[in-house]
C-alpha cells in the first residue's frame, strides 16, 4: 500500500501579488485566490481521501475550506505547517529589505537554512516544526490520500527533507507558485516526487496570473 502526500500551496494573495515578505502576518485570499482554492476542490475532490491538514493562517484555512466541504473532511491544523516567520522584514519587498538590512539579507541569501531574517526563523527551525508534523502523518496514515495545505517556504523545506535536498538550497533548488501542487509517494523505496508545482487544475486565466 502506498501513501500519497499531496502538499498544496495556499491561493493568491496581495502579498503573493506584490512580492512582499509574507509569514505570521495574515491576509486573506484574493478573489482569484479564492476562485483557486474551488478550483482546486472541484479537481481533487472525487479522489479518497484520508484526512487533510492545513496552516491555521487565515490564507491556509481559506484555501483548505472548500475542499473540506466537498469531501466531508475535517481540517486539521497544525502551527508546525505556518509559514516561516520574516520578524522584521513581514510587508517589505526584497528591495526595501537589502537595503535596510544588508548584512542579515547577504546571510540569509548565503545560508538561509541557519541564517535567519532579522528577528524571524531559521529554515532549520521551520523544517524541524513541520518535520514533527509529517512524523505525525506517517504515524496515523499508512496509506491512502493526504492533503496539507501550506506555504512556500514551509513546503520547499518539507521536500527538501523528504527528498535528501540540503535544506540549505531550498530557494535554489525548489520554486513553488502559488495555488501549486506536489505530490509525493511513500512505498518501498521512500518517498518518491512524483509531481511538482502542478498548477493544471487551475483554468488559463487563473493560471496565467502574475506574481509570487
Amino acid at each position: 500500500m502506498t501513501l500519497n502526500l499531496y502538499l498544496l500551496r495556499h491561493g493568491e494573495t496581495e502579498s503573493s501579488q506584490s512580492d512582499t515578505y509574507c509569514g505570521l502576518s495574515d491576509p486573506e485570499l484574493t478573489a482569484s485566490g479564492v476562485a483557486m482554492a474551488q478550483a482546486f476542490a472541484d479537481k481533487y475532490q472525487h479522489l479518497d481521501w484520508q484526512a487533510v491538514y492545513a496552516s491555521p493562517l487565515r490564507r491556509t484555512v481559506a484555501t483548505a475550506t472548500p475542499f473540506c466541504e466537498a469531501t466531508g473532511q475535517t481540517m486539521q491544523l497544525r502551527d508546525g505547517l505556518k509559514e516561516m516567520f520574516f520578524g522584521e522584514w513581514e510587508g517589505k519587498t526584497h528591495d526595501e529589505v537589502q537595503s535596510e538590512y544588508t548584512q542579515d539579507y547577504m546571510r540569509w541569501l548565503a545560508e538561509p537554512a541557519w541564517n535567519p531574517p532579522t528577528g524571524g526563523e531559521t529554515g532549520v527551525q521551520v523544517a524541524s516544526r513541520a518535520a514533527l508534523v509529517m512524523a505525525e502523518i506517517e504515524a496515523n496514515h499508512s496509506a491512502g490520500n493526504v492533503l496539507i495545505v501550506s506555504h512556500k517556504t514551509t513546503i520547499r523545506l518539507v521536500l527538501c527533507n523528504l527528498l535528501g535536498i540540503d535544506s540549505g538550497r531550498y530557494r535554489d533548488r525548489i520554486e513553488l507558485p502559488v495555488a501549486s501542487l506536489s505530490l509525493i509517494r511513500f512505498d518501498q523505496h521512500g518517498p518518491m516526487l512524483a509531481k511538482h508545482g502542478d498548477r493544471s487544475h487551475l483554468p488559463e486565466e487563473l493560471a496565467s496570473r502574475p506574481g509570487t
